[in-house]
């Protein structure tokens, strides 16, 4: 299987500890022994370590507290022991070591108060694999929409990539989440998986969900919130500036893989089918948070949308960039209309970008300024140079 280099950097950790996000078969572990192979490993999936923290946090203090080599200890899968964070705190404070503490949920950690260092350790995320970092010459759309990004499952032959998420969906989604999460009712939590799939980048609406999934309304919001602290999935809120229209309040929700949620949704994208065209949306979001993640964290993604549906998909910045997304081989004037709308409502004269297959680039006008229509290789390209607001 080919290494693909990511983008992930780490802060200088002579220096700093650091958590490390992300959900599992990102690829943190891999980036960790491939980066760090010296560096001691505590790797809490195993079970017998597992049975050894969990029963003696301490044991991290004693075992570590005169260790002086010159590669940080790391924790893999650090919310599996929360008691183990008081050890790295104490360890941190007093004998200045330092630590890479990956996770892959939060819930844990929270629900168990753990101590999270405040402020002593920074925060960095691994994401599905970008578009960029497979190299946008030999992406393939078509597999990724339809497998996904995890790395193994991108890499791997079609149909075997389609059994590896079967067996990510049965083992971890279904069976480990619903462990960790303390979930009584199975059937019902699957069922909501599915649906949260159907639902994905669409406008939450709690009470259609818990209908679909055959439980309460106040059970679905604690499924949300489940697959959000798990990394699972994640909101994009709307723009919140001021407006000549009525705005939607309403926040979106994505789960965190388009393959991931086509194969919950039981779908088969095929081009030009309005399946493809919610994937296609769903895999520049994905790109447009690995940006985020690895260049500007402070970026902020929201999108538009006035109270009688008018809609563009993604918002950057304070109304910096204005993006729609089309999936087709040709822009229509008609699929430019709300660009414009946007931007007589808003005054802000903010960039707006076309995302789509056409072959090349090209722009038009219109009252309020041009407008770009990029193929989204040549707006990736642009995205990762940092010169998208240009």
């Amino acid at each position: 299987m080919p290494i693909i280099d990511r983008l992930l950097q780490l802060p200088d950790y002579t220096k700093y500890s650091t958590f490390l996000w992300g959900p599992r078969r990102t690829g943190k572990s891999s980036w960790l022994r491939r980066h760090l192979p010296k560096a001691p490993l505590i790797d809490l999936l195993k079970s017998d370590i597992f049975t050894e923290y969990s029963s003696r946090p301490a044991l991290l203090r004693e075992r570590y507290q005169d260790y002086q080599g010159l590669d940080p200890i790391v924790i893999d899968e650090v919310q599996r022991v929360p008691a183990l964070l008081d050890e790295v705190h104490w360890l941190i404070e007093n004998k200045q070591q330092r630590f890479i503490l990956t996770g892959s949920s939060a819930r844990k950690l929270r629900r168990a108060h753990a101590n999270l260092l405040a402020g002593r350790a920074l925060r960095r995320e691994l994401r599905p694999l970008s578009a960029y970092e497979i190299g946008l010459d030999k992406f393939n759309l078509s597999r990724a929409i339809r497998t996904g990004l995890l790395p193994d499952m991108y890499l791997a032959e079609s149909d075997i990539a389609l059994d590896m998420l079967r067996s990510y969906i049965a083992d971890y989604l279904k069976d480990e989440i619903a462990s960790e999460a303390q979930i009584q009712n199975l059937p019902a939590f699957s069922e909501f998986l599915r649906v949260a799939a159907l639902t994905s980048g669409q406008l939450v609406n709690y009470t259609n969900v818990a209908r679909e999934s055959g439980v309460q309304t106040k059970v679905a919001r604690q499924y949300f919130q489940i697959l959000e602290d798990t990394l699972l999935g994640f909101r994009i809120s709307p723009w919140s500036g001021k407006s000549k229209r009525r705005l939607i309040q309403t926040d979106k929700f994505y789960l965190f893989d388009c393959g991931v949620a086509n194969f919950l949704a039981r779908r088969r994208p095929e081009p030009q089918s309005p399946d493809f065209g919610h994937s296609f949306e769903h895999f520049i979001l994905m790109e447009l948070l690995a940006y985020k993640a690895y260049k500007s964290p402070d970026m902020e993604i929201s999108f538009w949308r006035t109270a009688n549906r008018q809609e563009v998909d993604f918002i950057l910045g304070d109304m910096e960039v204005a993006i729609e997304i089309k999936s087709g081989k040709r822009v229509h004037e008609g699929d430019l209309r709300y660009l414009s709308v946007l931007a007589a409502d808003s005054g802000l004269n903010p960039k707006r970008i076309v995302i789509c297959d056409e072959a090349q680039q090209r722009s038009t006008e219109d009252p309020f300024g041009k407008i770009s229509i990029l193929p989204w290789r040549i707006f990736l390209t642009r995205l990762w140079a940092n010169e998208i607001y240009n």
